[in-house]
C-alpha cells in the first residue's frame, strides 16, 4: 500500500525540526512495515516506550490505527493545520499580537483539556525534554516532578530578554543558572496555575504527577479515536 505523505508534508513544518523528524520516521516506517503495522501506531507506542524509560511506569496504549493512502487524503489541506505557535513544544514562529501563554490556552481548550491535565503535560513534556528553543528544559529527561520543584524556586530572579524569553539569575551570586519562555512561567504567575504547580511539587505527589501525566497523555493520544467513545 502506498502511504500517503501526510507525514512527508508535516515533518517539513519548522515547529517538528524536520531534520530530527525524518530519522524517527525512517526509523518507526521500517519497524512499522517489519511488524505490519501502521506508522501511526508505532508514532503512539513510540511515545508509550519513552514514557516507560523515563518514569519507570508502565504505559497502556491501544492499538488499531490505519494510515491513510494517498488517493484518499488531499494533501494541500493539511497547511491549514500548519501550527504558527505551540506552547507544549515552546514554539512561536513571530511575535503575536496575543501572548505566547494565551495561544497555549486557546490550543489547550481545543484539545478539551482541563487546566490540571495542561498543567500536568507542559511539565512532562519540559521534564521529558520537549521544547523548540530548548528554554524550560530544566532537567535530564528523567519523568519526575522536579520541574515544578525548579519552577517554584525563589533562589533565583528572572528577567525579560525577548518577547517570549525570560533569564534565571541566581538571587545570591548573579550568575545565569537558566532560561524560560512566557508560556513556562505562567504556570507560577498566574494563581489557578500556581496552585496546581504547587500540588505536583509536593515530595509525596511525584507518583501522581506520574500518572495523571500518563492519563493526559493517552487522552491526547486517543482524541481522534472515536471508535472508542
Amino acid at each position: 500500500m502506498e502511504l500517503v505523505s501526510v507525514w512527508n508534508h508535516k515533518k517539513n513544518w519548522e515547529v517538528n525540526k524536520p531534520e530530527q523528524l525524518a530519522r524517527v520516521l525512517a526509523v518507526y516506517e521500517t519497524l512499522a512495515e517489519k511488524h505490519n503495522t501502521s506508522v501511526a501506531d508505532v508514532i503512539v507506542l513510540g511515545g508509550a516506550v519513552a514514557i516507560e524509560k523515563a518514569s519507570g511506569t508502565k504505559v497502556e496504549t491501544t492499538t488499531g490505527r490505519g494510515d491513510a493512502t494517498q488517493e484518499n487524503t488531499d494533501i494541500d489541506s493539511f497547511e491549514l493545520l500548519k501550527p504558527k505557535a505551540c506552547g507544549f513544544r515552546n514554539y512561536s514562529e513571530k511575535e503575536f499580537a496575543v501572548s505566547p501563554e494565551e495561544i497555549l490556552l486557546d490550543k489547550a481548550q481545543l484539545l478539551g483539556l482541563t487546566p490540571a491535565e495542561m498543567t500536568v503535560l507542559i511539565g512532562g513534556l519540559r521534564a521529558l525534554g520537549i521544547s523548540y528553543t530548548g528554554e524550560g528544559v530544566w532537567s535530564e529527561g528523567k519523568l519526575d516532578n522536579s520541574w515544578f520543584k525548579t519552577l517554584l524556586s525563589m533562589d533565583v530572579s528572572w528577567s525579560s530578554t525577548d518577547y517570549n524569553s525570560y533569564l534565571a539569575k541566581d538571587r545570591k551570586t548573579g550568575e545565569e543558572v537558566r532560561t524560560a519562555s512566557r508560556t513556562d512561567l505562567v504556570f507560577g504567575s498566574n494563581s489557578e496555575l500556581r496552585a496546581l504547580a504547587e500540588v505536583y511539587a509536593q515530595d509525596d505527589n511525584n507518583e501522581k504527577f506520574v500518572l495523571d501525566f500518563i492519563t493526559a497523555w493517552n487522552k491526547i493520544m486517543n482524541a481522534d479515536r472515536f471508535d472508542l467513545k
